[in-house]
C-alpha cells in the first residue's frame, strides 16, 4: 500500500484513509474502467473530501498505479496464506491456485483493472506479471531442490503455470462460480503432476 512519493502517511489514521482511497479506487476503476473513472468518483466512494485525495496522490494515474501494485501484493499474500507450511511441488501449486481462485471470486474487479493496466500503466502491468512469475519460479526451484519436481526451466514453467492460473481465475472465478474451487484446483494440480499424455 503506497501513496505518491513524498505523500506517504505517517499516522495510523493516515494509513486508514489511504486504505479507504485504494479500496474505493478498486471499486471505481472496476465499475467504470480507467478512462471513465474519476477522482471525484473515488472520493465519493471513499467518503472523503476531494482535498484528501491530493494529500496522498498526485493524479488519477498515480492512484491507478498504486492500486495495481496494491492488488499484486494482495494476490501474493492470498497465495502465500493458502499454501500449507509443509506442502511442496505440484500440491503447493494447487493450493496457490485455490487461494487465487478464492481471491478472484471476492475481487472480480482485479481482471478489469489489471487488463486495462496494459495500456494505462504498462510498467505496473509488467511488474504485476513478472513479480508473480518470479514467485512461482522460486517455489518451483525449492521443489526441485527438495526432489519433488524434476529439474527444468523454471522460468518457462512459472509463466505457463501463471497463464493457467490467470485463465482458470477468469473462467471459474469471474465468469462462472458454480464449480467448487477444490475440483478446479485438483484438476489443475493433476495436470501439473501427471500431464495429459496417455501412458
Amino acid at each position: 500500500m503506497s501513496a505518491s512519493p513524498g505523500k506517504e502517511p505517517r499516522t495510523e489514521r493516515g494509513r486508514e484513509t489511504l486504505r479507504k482511497l485504494l479500496d474505493a479506487a478498486a471499486r471505481e476503476f472496476g465499475e467504470r474502467g480507467f478512462h471513465e473513472a474519476s477522482i471525484s468518483g473515488i472520493t465519493r466512494q471513499a467518503g472523503t473530501a476531494l482535498g484528501t485525495f491530493y494529500t496522498y496522490f498526485d493524479s488519477k494515474e498515480a492512484i491507478y498505479s498504486a492500486l495495481v501494485g496494491d492488488m499484486s501484493q494482495h494476490v501474493a499474500r492470498a497465495a502465500t496464506a493458502g499454501m500449507s507450511r509443509d506442502s511442496n511441488g505440484t500440491v503447493r501449486e494447487g493450493e496457490a491456485l485455490a487461494a487465487f481462485l478464492a481471491f478472484a471470486r471476492d475481487h472480480k474487479e482485479i481482471y478489469r483493472i489489471i487488463d486495462e493496466a496494459e495500456f494505462a500503466d504498462p510498467a505496473s502491468y509488467r511488474q504485476h506479471y513478472t513479480g508473480a512469475a518470479e514467485r512461482i519460479a522460486a517455489r518451483l526451484e525449492e521443489s526441485v531442490k527438495a526432489g519433488v519436481v524434476t529439474p527444468g526451466d523454471n522460468e518457462i514453467r512459472a509463466w505457463a503455470i501463471m497463464g493457467m492460473n490467470v485463465f482458470l481465475g477468469l473462467r471459474f472465478g469471474v465468469w462462472d462460480t458454480s464449480r467448487t474451487i477444490e475440483e478446479i484446483a485438483v484438476a489443475a494440480e493433476a495436470l501439473l503432476s501427471e500431464g495429459i499424455a496417455a501412458r
